[in-house]
Protein backbone atom coordinates (compact mmCIF):
# COMPACT_ATOMS: atom_id res chain seq x y z
CA UNK A 1 0.00 0.00 0.00
CA UNK A 2 2.47 2.66 0.78
CA UNK A 3 4.42 1.79 -2.48
CA UNK A 4 1.69 3.35 -4.29
CA UNK A 5 1.99 6.46 -2.31
CA UNK A 6 4.11 9.21 -2.89
CA UNK A 7 6.23 10.10 -0.09
CA UNK A 8 6.23 13.65 0.95
CA UNK A 9 8.39 16.12 3.16
CA UNK A 10 6.91 17.81 6.40
CA UNK A 11 7.40 20.92 4.19
CA UNK A 12 5.68 19.55 0.72
CA UNK A 13 2.54 18.18 3.01
CA UNK A 14 2.43 21.52 4.87
CA UNK A 15 3.10 23.43 1.77
CA UNK A 16 -0.42 21.28 0.08
CA UNK A 17 -2.10 21.77 3.58
CA UNK A 18 -1.18 25.54 3.27
CA UNK A 19 -2.52 25.85 -0.49
CA UNK A 20 -5.64 24.00 0.16
CA UNK A 21 -6.66 25.78 3.01
CA UNK A 22 -6.00 29.50 1.83
CA UNK A 23 -7.49 28.76 -1.68
CA UNK A 24 -10.54 27.99 0.33
CA UNK A 25 -11.44 30.02 2.91
CA UNK A 26 -9.88 33.36 1.49
CA UNK A 27 -12.31 35.21 2.38
CA UNK A 28 -14.64 34.32 5.62
CA UNK A 29 -16.21 35.82 8.10
CA UNK A 30 -16.37 34.17 11.72
CA UNK A 31 -17.93 35.58 15.00
CA UNK A 32 -16.30 34.49 18.45
CA UNK A 33 -15.50 35.08 21.42
CA UNK A 34 -12.08 37.13 22.30
CA UNK A 35 -9.48 35.37 24.85
CA UNK A 36 -6.06 35.73 25.53
CA UNK A 37 -6.14 39.32 24.10
CA UNK A 38 -2.23 40.71 23.28
CA UNK A 39 -0.92 43.31 21.93
CA UNK A 40 2.68 43.15 20.91
CA UNK A 41 5.10 46.50 21.36
CA UNK A 42 5.08 46.02 17.46
CA UNK A 43 1.50 47.07 17.25
CA UNK A 44 0.40 43.92 16.32
CA UNK A 45 -2.63 41.98 17.69
CA UNK A 46 -2.72 38.43 18.74
CA UNK A 47 -5.91 36.50 20.46
CA UNK A 48 -7.96 33.96 20.02
CA UNK A 49 -11.55 33.15 18.98
CA UNK A 50 -13.56 30.73 20.70
CA UNK A 51 -16.97 29.03 20.74
CA UNK A 52 -18.09 26.70 22.97
CA UNK A 53 -16.79 24.27 21.20
CA UNK A 54 -13.47 25.36 19.53
CA UNK A 55 -11.08 27.73 19.60
CA UNK A 56 -8.86 29.31 16.51
CA UNK A 57 -5.78 31.39 16.89
CA UNK A 58 -6.04 34.78 15.27
CA UNK A 59 -3.75 37.85 14.24
CA UNK A 60 -4.37 41.34 13.19
CA UNK A 61 -1.27 43.11 11.81
CA UNK A 62 -0.91 46.96 12.84
CA UNK A 63 -1.83 48.35 9.50
CA UNK A 64 -5.37 47.03 9.50
CA UNK A 65 -6.18 47.31 13.70
CA UNK A 66 -5.14 50.81 13.28
CA UNK A 67 -9.11 51.22 11.83
CA UNK A 68 -10.61 49.28 14.68
CA UNK A 69 -12.41 52.19 17.02
CA UNK A 70 -12.19 49.95 20.08
CA UNK A 71 -9.98 48.11 22.08
CA UNK A 72 -10.48 44.71 22.45
CA UNK A 73 -11.09 42.93 25.53
CA UNK A 74 -11.21 39.58 26.84
CA UNK A 75 -14.49 37.78 26.54
CA UNK A 76 -15.93 40.76 24.30
CA UNK A 77 -18.16 38.98 21.18
CA UNK A 78 -16.80 40.07 18.04
CA UNK A 79 -16.88 39.41 14.16
CA UNK A 80 -14.03 39.35 12.10
CA UNK A 81 -13.58 39.63 8.42
CA UNK A 82 -10.02 37.91 6.61
CA UNK A 83 -8.53 34.92 5.36
CA UNK A 84 -7.18 31.18 6.80
CA UNK A 85 -3.43 31.45 6.47
CA UNK A 86 -0.80 28.82 7.83
CA UNK A 87 2.21 28.87 9.65
CA UNK A 88 4.74 26.61 8.32
CA UNK A 89 7.13 26.28 11.03
CA UNK A 90 5.03 25.52 13.51
CA UNK A 91 2.32 23.41 11.13
CA UNK A 92 -0.66 25.76 12.78
CA UNK A 93 -3.27 27.32 11.02
CA UNK A 94 -5.01 30.74 12.08
CA UNK A 95 -7.25 33.89 10.76
CA UNK A 96 -4.95 36.67 9.21
CA UNK A 97 -7.84 39.53 10.82
CA UNK A 98 -8.52 42.58 8.14
CA UNK A 99 -11.29 43.97 10.21
CA UNK A 100 -12.90 44.08 13.82
CA UNK A 101 -16.38 44.77 14.89
CA UNK A 102 -18.19 44.00 18.24
CA UNK A 103 -21.28 41.53 17.52
CA UNK A 104 -23.60 44.24 18.84
CA UNK A 105 -24.27 46.71 20.86
CA UNK A 106 -24.59 44.72 23.54
CA UNK A 107 -20.93 43.55 23.67
CA UNK A 108 -19.57 47.41 23.94
CA UNK A 109 -22.08 47.87 26.64
CA UNK A 110 -20.60 44.98 28.50
CA UNK A 111 -16.97 46.13 27.87
CA UNK A 112 -18.29 49.54 28.98
CA UNK A 113 -19.48 47.76 32.38
CA UNK A 114 -16.90 46.32 33.00
CA UNK A 115 -13.77 48.68 32.66
CA UNK A 116 -16.28 50.84 34.54
CA UNK A 117 -15.99 48.31 37.31
CA UNK A 118 -12.61 48.05 37.21
CA UNK A 119 -11.84 51.59 37.37
CA UNK A 120 -14.21 52.15 40.15
CA UNK A 121 -12.53 49.27 42.00
CA UNK A 122 -9.17 51.00 41.54
CA UNK A 123 -10.27 54.53 42.78
CA UNK A 124 -10.44 56.57 39.95
CA UNK A 125 -14.12 57.72 40.40
CA UNK A 126 -13.81 58.69 44.25
CA UNK A 127 -14.54 62.12 45.23
CA UNK A 128 -11.77 63.17 47.04
CA UNK A 129 -9.20 62.55 43.91
CA UNK A 130 -11.50 65.11 42.16
CA UNK A 131 -9.86 68.58 41.94
CA UNK A 132 -11.40 71.71 42.24
CA UNK A 133 -12.82 73.65 38.73
CA UNK A 134 -11.17 77.49 39.01
CA UNK A 135 -13.56 80.25 39.34
CA UNK A 136 -11.85 82.72 37.33
CA UNK A 137 -9.87 80.59 35.09
CA UNK A 138 -7.98 82.80 31.84
CA UNK A 139 -6.65 80.13 29.37
CA UNK A 140 -9.00 77.35 29.04
CA UNK A 141 -7.66 74.03 26.66
CA UNK A 142 -9.93 72.87 24.98
CA UNK A 143 -9.45 68.54 23.64
CA UNK A 144 -11.84 68.33 20.16
CA UNK A 145 -12.00 68.14 16.76
CA UNK A 146 -11.90 71.43 15.31
CA UNK A 147 -14.35 70.84 12.61
CA UNK A 148 -16.45 69.84 14.70
CA UNK A 149 -20.07 71.89 15.87
CA UNK A 150 -19.45 71.20 19.38
CA UNK A 151 -16.13 73.74 18.84
CA UNK A 152 -17.64 76.30 17.56
CA UNK A 153 -20.58 76.17 20.24
CA UNK A 154 -18.00 76.21 23.13
CA UNK A 155 -16.42 79.32 21.30
CA UNK A 156 -19.72 81.20 20.65
CA UNK A 157 -20.78 80.32 24.67
CA UNK A 158 -17.02 81.79 26.13
CA UNK A 159 -17.76 85.07 24.02
CA UNK A 160 -21.02 85.25 25.30
CA UNK A 161 -20.41 84.70 29.02
CA UNK A 162 -16.53 85.70 29.86
CA UNK A 163 -14.80 87.44 26.59
CA UNK A 164 -11.68 88.01 28.44
CA UNK A 165 -10.65 84.14 28.65
CA UNK A 166 -8.24 82.98 26.22
CA UNK A 167 -9.09 79.31 24.73
CA UNK A 168 -6.42 77.22 24.13
CA UNK A 169 -7.00 74.30 21.31
CA UNK A 170 -5.16 70.70 21.22
CA UNK A 171 -7.00 69.45 18.49
CA UNK A 172 -7.90 65.56 18.34
CA UNK A 173 -9.83 63.04 16.92
CA UNK A 174 -12.73 62.47 18.38
CA UNK A 175 -14.13 58.61 17.23
CA UNK A 176 -12.78 56.36 15.32
CA UNK A 177 -9.63 54.30 14.91
CA UNK A 178 -6.35 56.42 16.77
CA UNK A 179 -9.14 59.05 18.38
CA UNK A 180 -8.28 57.50 21.93
CA UNK A 181 -4.38 57.61 21.73
CA UNK A 182 -4.81 61.21 19.76
CA UNK A 183 -7.36 62.30 22.71
CA UNK A 184 -4.27 61.33 24.92
CA UNK A 185 -1.69 63.15 23.18
CA UNK A 186 -3.79 66.34 23.76
CA UNK A 187 -4.09 66.01 27.13
CA UNK A 188 -1.08 65.54 27.89
CA UNK A 189 0.00 68.55 25.33
CA UNK A 190 -1.95 70.77 27.41
CA UNK A 191 -0.46 69.05 30.77
CA UNK A 192 2.56 70.57 29.14
CA UNK A 193 1.51 74.24 29.47
CA UNK A 194 2.58 76.11 32.74
CA UNK A 195 -0.27 78.35 32.37
CA UNK A 196 -3.27 76.32 31.86
CA UNK A 197 -6.22 76.64 34.42
CA UNK A 198 -8.87 74.17 33.00
CA UNK A 199 -9.42 71.70 30.48
CA UNK A 200 -12.06 70.95 28.31
CA UNK A 201 -12.38 67.53 26.62
CA UNK A 202 -15.78 67.03 24.41
CA UNK A 203 -17.36 66.35 21.42
CA UNK A 204 -21.13 66.22 19.97
CA UNK A 205 -23.59 63.92 20.08
CA UNK A 206 -23.35 60.17 18.55
CA UNK A 207 -23.97 56.71 18.73
CA UNK A 208 -22.33 54.49 21.37
CA UNK A 209 -19.43 53.33 18.71
CA UNK A 210 -19.21 57.03 17.64
CA UNK A 211 -18.38 58.28 21.23
CA UNK A 212 -16.20 54.57 22.08
CA UNK A 213 -12.68 56.89 22.20
CA UNK A 214 -14.16 58.41 25.50
CA UNK A 215 -14.46 54.72 26.76
CA UNK A 216 -11.49 53.92 26.19
CA UNK A 217 -9.02 52.65 29.70
CA UNK A 218 -5.82 54.78 28.46
CA UNK A 219 -8.37 58.05 27.86
CA UNK A 220 -9.77 57.39 31.73
CA UNK A 221 -6.06 56.82 33.02
CA UNK A 222 -5.00 59.97 31.16
CA UNK A 223 -7.48 62.10 32.35
CA UNK A 224 -7.01 61.12 36.24
CA UNK A 225 -3.37 61.65 35.74
CA UNK A 226 -3.90 65.15 34.50
CA UNK A 227 -2.53 67.63 37.05
CA UNK A 228 -5.29 70.25 35.56
CA UNK A 229 -8.54 70.01 36.63
CA UNK A 230 -10.78 68.31 33.66
CA UNK A 231 -14.82 68.87 32.66
CA UNK A 232 -16.59 66.46 30.11
CA UNK A 233 -18.70 67.64 27.58
CA UNK A 234 -19.39 64.33 25.54
CA UNK A 235 -22.31 63.92 23.40
CA UNK A 236 -25.66 64.90 24.65
CA UNK A 237 -27.31 64.40 28.57
CA UNK A 238 -28.23 61.31 28.44
CA UNK A 239 -24.96 59.54 27.17
CA UNK A 240 -22.18 58.65 29.83
CA UNK A 241 -18.55 57.66 29.24
CA UNK A 242 -16.20 55.95 31.05
CA UNK A 243 -13.75 59.83 30.76
CA UNK A 244 -17.19 61.34 32.60
CA UNK A 245 -16.88 59.73 35.56
CA UNK A 246 -12.64 59.79 36.06
CA UNK A 247 -13.35 63.76 35.28
CA UNK A 248 -12.87 66.13 37.88
CA UNK A 249 -16.42 67.25 36.78
CA UNK A 250 -19.37 66.10 34.30
CA UNK A 251 -21.19 68.42 31.89
CA UNK A 252 -23.83 67.50 29.76
CA UNK A 253 -23.28 68.53 26.35
CA UNK A 254 -19.93 70.73 25.36
CA UNK A 255 -21.74 74.17 24.94
CA UNK A 256 -22.69 73.26 28.81
CA UNK A 257 -18.79 72.43 29.73
CA UNK A 258 -17.79 75.93 28.74
CA UNK A 259 -21.02 77.41 30.96
CA UNK A 260 -19.60 75.95 33.95
CA UNK A 261 -16.07 76.88 33.57
CA UNK A 262 -16.44 80.65 32.62
CA UNK A 263 -18.19 82.91 34.94
CA UNK A 264 -20.82 85.33 33.47
CA UNK A 265 -19.92 89.00 32.70
CA UNK A 266 -23.35 89.74 32.91
CA UNK A 267 -23.01 88.80 37.11
CA UNK A 268 -20.14 91.03 37.33
CA UNK A 269 -21.74 93.87 35.59
CA UNK A 270 -24.59 93.43 38.38
CA UNK A 271 -22.37 92.95 40.67
CA UNK A 272 -20.68 96.55 40.11
CA UNK A 273 -23.82 98.07 39.29
CA UNK A 274 -25.21 96.91 42.92
CA UNK A 275 -21.93 98.09 45.11
CA UNK A 276 -22.41 101.46 43.07
CA UNK A 277 -25.66 102.01 43.91
CA UNK A 278 -25.24 100.94 47.35
CA UNK A 279 -21.61 101.11 48.89
CA UNK A 280 -22.44 105.13 49.42
CA UNK A 281 -25.43 104.19 51.77
CA UNK A 282 -23.69 101.50 53.50
CA UNK A 283 -20.73 103.53 53.75
CA UNK A 284 -23.09 106.41 55.45
CA UNK A 285 -24.95 103.63 57.55
CA UNK A 286 -21.68 102.76 58.76
CA UNK A 287 -20.24 106.27 59.91
CA UNK A 288 -23.54 106.76 61.64
CA UNK A 289 -23.09 103.42 63.65
CA UNK A 290 -19.39 103.83 65.21
CA UNK A 291 -20.00 107.26 65.48
CA UNK A 292 -22.80 106.63 67.98
CA UNK A 293 -20.20 104.05 69.27
CA UNK A 294 -17.47 106.17 69.92
CA UNK A 295 -20.10 108.94 71.57
CA UNK A 296 -20.87 106.24 73.78
CA UNK A 297 -17.53 105.34 74.76
CA UNK A 298 -16.38 108.98 75.21
CA UNK A 299 -19.23 109.63 77.08
CA UNK A 300 -18.93 106.56 79.87
CA UNK A 301 -17.72 106.76 82.78
CA UNK A 302 -14.89 104.21 82.51
CA UNK A 303 -13.63 106.41 79.37
CA UNK A 304 -13.81 110.05 80.92
CA UNK A 305 -12.11 108.91 84.34
CA UNK A 306 -8.75 108.51 82.32
CA UNK A 307 -9.30 111.67 80.41
CA UNK A 308 -10.03 113.54 83.66
CA UNK A 309 -6.68 112.33 85.02
CA UNK A 310 -4.68 112.73 81.83
CA UNK A 311 -6.38 116.46 82.13
CA UNK A 312 -5.03 116.95 85.91
CA UNK A 313 -1.91 115.33 85.64
CA UNK A 314 -1.32 117.37 82.47
CA UNK A 315 -2.00 120.89 84.51
CA UNK A 316 0.19 119.91 87.17
CA UNK A 317 3.05 119.30 84.73
CA UNK A 318 2.16 122.88 83.19
CA UNK A 319 2.31 124.04 86.72
CA UNK A 320 6.00 122.50 87.23
CA UNK A 321 7.03 124.03 84.03
CA UNK A 322 5.93 126.97 84.93
CA UNK A 323 7.83 127.19 88.41
CA UNK A 324 10.85 125.76 86.92
CA UNK A 325 11.17 128.12 84.31
CA UNK A 326 10.20 131.14 86.83
CA UNK A 327 13.45 129.76 89.19
CA UNK A 328 15.34 129.98 86.41
CA UNK A 329 14.62 133.39 85.03
CA UNK A 330 15.38 134.72 88.72
CA UNK A 331 18.71 132.62 88.96
CA UNK A 332 19.60 133.88 85.38
CA UNK A 333 18.64 137.71 87.02
CA UNK A 334 20.95 136.94 89.93
CA UNK A 335 23.55 135.85 87.54
CA UNK A 336 23.65 138.41 85.13
CA UNK A 337 23.94 140.96 88.27
CA UNK A 338 26.73 139.48 90.12
CA UNK A 339 28.29 139.95 86.20
CA UNK A 340 27.42 143.60 86.16
CA UNK A 341 29.33 143.88 89.06
CA UNK A 342 32.21 142.33 88.83
CA UNK A 343 32.51 143.91 85.20
CA UNK A 344 32.32 147.08 86.77
CA UNK A 345 34.82 146.15 89.49
CA UNK A 346 37.31 144.69 86.79
CA UNK A 347 36.78 148.38 85.14
CA UNK A 348 37.42 150.10 88.31
CA UNK A 349 40.61 148.60 88.04
CA UNK A 350 41.65 149.04 84.65
CA UNK A 351 45.30 150.53 84.44
CA UNK A 352 44.47 152.81 81.42
CA UNK A 353 41.54 154.24 83.34
CA UNK A 354 44.07 154.54 86.56
CA UNK A 355 47.07 156.08 84.48
CA UNK A 356 44.04 159.13 82.83
CA UNK A 357 43.71 159.81 86.54
CA UNK A 358 47.49 161.06 86.67
CA UNK A 359 48.75 158.29 88.49
CA UNK A 360 52.29 156.75 86.88
CA UNK A 361 53.50 153.36 86.80
CA UNK A 362 57.38 152.99 88.07
CA UNK A 363 59.50 150.13 86.50
CA UNK A 364 63.03 149.10 86.96
CA UNK A 365 64.76 145.71 85.62
CA UNK A 366 61.50 145.17 84.15
CA UNK A 367 60.11 144.62 87.41
CA UNK A 368 56.92 147.19 88.70
CA UNK A 369 58.72 149.42 91.74
CA UNK A 370 55.30 149.34 94.22
CA UNK A 371 56.92 150.88 97.43
CA UNK A 372 59.66 153.72 97.82
CA UNK A 373 61.89 151.57 99.78
CA UNK A 374 62.63 148.96 96.38
CA UNK A 375 63.26 152.17 94.65
CA UNK A 376 67.23 153.01 93.67
CA UNK A 377 68.51 155.89 92.58
CA UNK A 378 70.60 156.65 89.53
CA UNK A 379 69.38 153.29 88.28
CA UNK A 380 68.04 153.47 84.54
CA UNK A 381 63.65 153.86 85.71
CA UNK A 382 61.15 153.57 82.80
CA UNK A 383 58.09 155.73 84.30
CA UNK A 384 54.71 155.12 82.59
CA UNK A 385 52.06 157.69 81.90
CA UNK A 386 48.60 157.22 80.78
CA UNK A 387 49.92 159.35 77.08
CA UNK A 388 53.17 157.56 77.20
CA UNK A 389 56.42 156.25 79.12
CA UNK A 390 60.05 158.52 80.12
CA UNK A 391 62.66 156.75 80.52
CA UNK A 392 65.30 158.09 83.40
CA UNK A 393 68.93 157.12 82.62
CA UNK A 394 71.94 156.77 84.99
CA UNK A 395 73.38 160.40 83.46
CA UNK A 396 70.13 161.95 84.15
CA UNK A 397 70.84 161.74 87.92
CA UNK A 398 73.89 163.47 87.33
CA UNK A 399 72.65 166.56 85.77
Amino acid sequence: MFDTLEILSVSQLTNQIKQALEDNFSQISVVGEISNFKSHVSGHWYFNLKDNNAVISCAMWKGFNNYVFFTPQDGMKVIVNGKITVYPPRGSYQIDVRSMKPAGVGELQAAFELLKQKLSAEGLFDEKYKKAIPILPKKIGIVTAIDGAAFQDMISVAKRRFPLVELVIAPSKVQGSGAAETIVKSIKLLNEQKDIDVIIVGRGGGSIEDLWAFNEEIVAREIFRSRIPIVTGIGHEIDFTIADFVADLRAPTPSAAMELTTPNQEDFYSFIQNFSNNSTQNLIDLCELYDDKIKNILNSYGFRTPIDLTRRYSQQVDNLTYRLFQNIDKKLLRDKNKLSLLVKEIESNDIQRLLKKGLALVRQDSKFVTRAANYTVGKETTIKFYDGDVILKSQDYNQ
